[in-house]
């Protein structure tokens, strides 16, 4: 079988440009185009050309580049292209050992330990794969192992080729400033050599062989921000005063495994909430925020829902339940006493923690915004409506069409469990007695 008999035409398009004389070499574009699978190929049609030569793939986090690459791509692109050809993989230092002597390394950049074996030496190839996670600082230092000279079973020497993958993020990006305005993302300074850094696009509506029959109209379903992303493979315009940036998100995102819990608490913000018969107000943002043991914060849940309080009360008591929390807090600018009293009816002596906002939703999300910036506070899993309410925050205000409800609650969670840096913007206050005529007096603390 002829390798690249199994790409599709957009692919054979990238192998002519990943054939070309460019050193740097992207290809973004939507969800599941297809760039992970051509990329891959092109790693290994290199490895299978130099005999010993070394070739790297990175990502951020070690877990995503095993998951992502090594037990799914890798051997998926060797089974449909490479039949026959079956590399020994070493589990203990995570390398591909082909017939000829060549080596593919795969890795993660968060690993401090383990990047610096793997780039402990020189490769031949580099690629870094979903680098709108990866920092312009650690590819730096990954292309200072761009050196291993090797020549091929022709006796030529193989050009050194550095590839990139990414679903496309906002143009303050290094890749976007590298890759599409050819400047130095720091200095701003034109490239000296921009004609090696090539750049294309490739779509998911590229690669519709390979994918279900519904799985474009599940793109196009997407927010337009999702949407210009993942289907269209746009960069998204981006305002230099955003307090939350959406790579830093993905960058510290953690799906896999969550640290045990030291705390967790209920987070609501109540719009409205004095409005009983009124359930069309805006929703009630109702988010699950924990403190692990190592120190970081984690939203776990976004429970936001549209409806009156005999309802949401019972969803912010039965995810206390549920996730073993230690208090639910609650914003209690909209109806006061109220919200603590549908708190408590819903679930009798729930703990319960009110605050007041003495100060803007911008000057409260601020220290939160920096937690997530350093990734002392991370998404524990996939909260897309939430992140388009936290990316729409900016030094100017909320710019976003909505109510930032979901937002909002991730904020008040997040303050409460790292409560040093808001405690001098809102105070707590306390809310009058009142009495469960169920059973016994089930006010709480405050």
């Amino acid at each position: 079988m002829n390798p690249v008999d199994a790409l599709t035409e957009k692919q054979h398009e990238a192998l002519e440009l990943l054939a070309g004389p460019p050193k740097h070499i992207m290809l973004a574009g939507g969800s599941r185009s297809g760039k992970t699978f051509v990329l891959t190929w092109a790693v290994i049609a290199r490895a299978l050309k130099a005999p010993m030569s070394r070739h790297a793939i990175l990502r951020f986090r070690f877990g995503h580049v095993k998951q992502s690459i090594v037990y799914d791509t890798f051997p998926g692109v060797l089974a449909k292209c490479y039949p026959g050809i079956n590399p020994e993989l070493s589990k203990s230092d995570w390398y591909a050992k082909f017939p000829n002597g060549s080596e593919i390394w795969f890795g993660g950049l968060d690993d401090k330990e383990r990047t610096e074996k793997i780039l402990g030496t020189e490769f031949s190839t580099i690629y870094l794969n979903e680098c709108s996670q990866i920092q312009y600082s650690a590819r730096n230092v990954a292309m200072t192992r761009l050196a291993q000279l090797v020549e091929d079973v022709e006796g030529n020497p193989l050009p050194l080729r550095m590839y990139y993958d990414e679903n496309p993020p906002g143009k303050g990006h290094w890749t976007y400033r590298i890759f599409k305005s050819k400047v130095d993302p720091e200095t701003r300074a034109p490239l000296p050599d921009p004609d090696n850094y090539a750049f294309m696009q490739i779509n998911p509506r590229d690669n519709t062989r390979n994918l279900s029959a519904d799985y474009i109209q599940t793109l196009e379903s997407l927010p337009p921000r999702l949407r210009k992303r993942f289907l269209e493979g746009e960069f998204r315009d981006e305002s230099p005063n955003a307090l939350f940036s959406e790579e830093a998100m993905e960058r510290w995102r953690n799906i896999d495994t969550l640290p045990d819990m030291l705390r967790i608490v209920v987070a609501v913000d109540p719009s409205g909430a004095d409005d009983i018969d009124n359930i069309d107000n805006d929703e009630i943002g109702i988010v699950v925020c924990g403190l692990g043991i190592d120190g970081n914060g984690y939203v776990l849940e976004d429970l936001t829902c549209k409806a009156g309080p005999g309802v949401w009360g019972r969803v912010a008591t039965d995810a206390f339940d549920r996730w073993q929390a230690d208090c639910i807090v609650a914003e209690t600018n909209f109806g006061g006493a109220m919200v603590g009293h549908v708190i408590r009816t819903a679930r009798p002596r729930t703990p319960f923690r009110a605050v007041t906002a003495s100060r803007g939703k911008i000057v409260r999300a601020e220290p939160i915004s920096a937690l997530v910036e350093s990734g002392k506070v991370r998404m524990g899993g996939i909260f897309r409506e939430m992140e388009d309410e936290l990316c729409a925050f900016t030094t100017h205000g909320y710019m976003g069409e909505d109510s930032p409800n979901r937002a909002d609650a991730m904020v008040w969670g997040m303050s409460a469990l790292f409560p040093e840096l808001t405690k001098a913007q809102d105070k707590p206050v306390v809310v009058p007695r009142v009495i469960d005529r169920r059973g016994p007096n089930s006010w709480m603390r405050i």
